[in-house]
């Protein structure tokens, strides 16, 4: 059996469903993954997670080496015992934090030195070293080492930093092949494209990422502050050069909208922390629109949240009880509007799914974002 199983491309767009093969469980793509950036994600309990049907969720190396810690994680058996979930996770390599950090990190071509957020401690992350970290964590799928390249930048830099993370991505690749899995199931390693918005930068980073034959291509450095019109022209380049019997990520990204455009690009793996971040906002994605749960016309509203999504939250309490809980500022506003947020995203992606395989996402993708694009009701 391979990892990855195409069972359906689109006629009339580069959308495919396809299955991933982990040893915690099948992921069904097009897929959407919650981020459970410390071992938890926020507002929503892993039961409830699962009552959504969420069937991956994504953690972070870089809060999860500092806490807590590489030694704890060993002592419970790695995070999926430590957290109870045994459904499938992939793990950031944490390179995002640690270039975001700026002031606090130096890049050399041995790794990335950097100060914790924390308590100020000094730490270096090596392609070697993620990896290990990775392996210790126990995460399905492990992320390698890149260079996240920020937006603006010139092309001289772009290159440069492309050069980089091709060459950690060698050392990323050795490393795991001269390592083992810790906890008796399997792992499996993406490669991360980079070159920030230049095309012959990406694709030069795409082909020689593929000659590396790794098990699935991410598209990275992208959502970093580029309009959405060359975003998605980077994505549509990116694909066509990606193995076609691979996944494709790209990572954090974004808006129901940008996954819908995305998938039609041919991308078949998603996370973003827009669904749980905007909740806790009092902001609803739902199938008649997003909506402010905050504004005064709910107040007396008895509809449900969402009766079009098979989620408790979604279907048996009210906008106006949800609202009250805003206003009201109760803990429990912020856990319904986030099961019900995931619960929206993970029906997103499914329907998307059935809509491919039955021949009509083009169409549908094309009208339901007419209504994402509405003020809800």
């Amino acid at each position: 059996m391979t990892q990855f199983d195409i069972n359906v491309t689109s006629q009339d767009c580069k959308a495919r469903a396809g299955f991933l093969h982990t040893d915690h469980g099948l992921i069904p793509t097009p897929i959407f993954m919650p981020v459970g950036t410390q071992g938890t994600v926020k507002a929503i309990s892993q039961r409830e997670l699962v009552e959504i049907d969420t069937k991956i969720i994504l953690g972070n190396t870089y809060h999860l080496y500092l806490r807590p810690t590489e030694e704890v994680l060993s002592s419970f058996g790695g995070l999926h015992k430590f957290m109870n979930w045994d459904r499938p996770i992939l793990t950031d390599s944490g390179g995002y934090q640690v270039f975001s950090l700026k002031e606090l990190r130096k890049i050399t071509e041995k790794g990335v030195t950097f100060s914790s957020h924390l308590d100020g401690s000094k730490h270096l992350f090596t392609p070697e070293r993620v990896i290990e970290i990775q392996r210790c964590i126990g995460s399905d799928i492990i992320m390698p080492l890149d260079e996240c390249a920020p937006h603006p930048c010139e092309y001289s830099y772009a290159k440069n930093s492309m050069e980089l993370t091709l060459r950690w991505a060698k050392r990323n690749k050795l490393a795991f092949e001269n390592s083992q899995p810790r906890y008796g199931h399997s792992q499996i390693l993406f490669a991360i494209g980079q070159g920030s918005v230049y095309k012959d930068l990406r694709a030069e980073c795409l082909q020689q990422m593929s000659e590396m034959n790794f098990d699935g291509y991410a598209i990275g450095g992208l959502a970093v502050g580029e309009s959405s019109d060359i975003m998605y022209d980077i994505v549509d380049f990116s694909t066509d050069r990606m193995p076609k019997d691979k996944p494709r990520y790209l990572m954090g990204v974004g808006t129901p909208e940008n996954i819908l455009t995305a998938i039609g690009l041919g991308v078949d793996m998603f996370d973003c922390v827009m669904p749980t971040r905007n909740a806790r906002n009092g902001t609803l994605f739902t199938t008649r629109g997003k909506i402010n749960i905050r504004n005064a016309k709910y107040k007396f509203d008895e509809n449900p949240i969402d009766e079009n999504i098979d989620c408790y939250a979604s279907q048996e309490f009210s906008l106006g009880y949800l609202r009250h809980l805003f206003i009201s500022k109760e803990i429990l506003g912020l856990q319904l509007a986030t099961q019900h947020n995931l619960a929206f995203y993970l029906w997103l992606v499914r329907t998307a799914r059935e809509k491919i395989l039955c021949g009509e996402y083009r169409q549908w993708s094309q009208d339901f974002m007419k209504v994402l694009s509405s003020k809800g009701v």
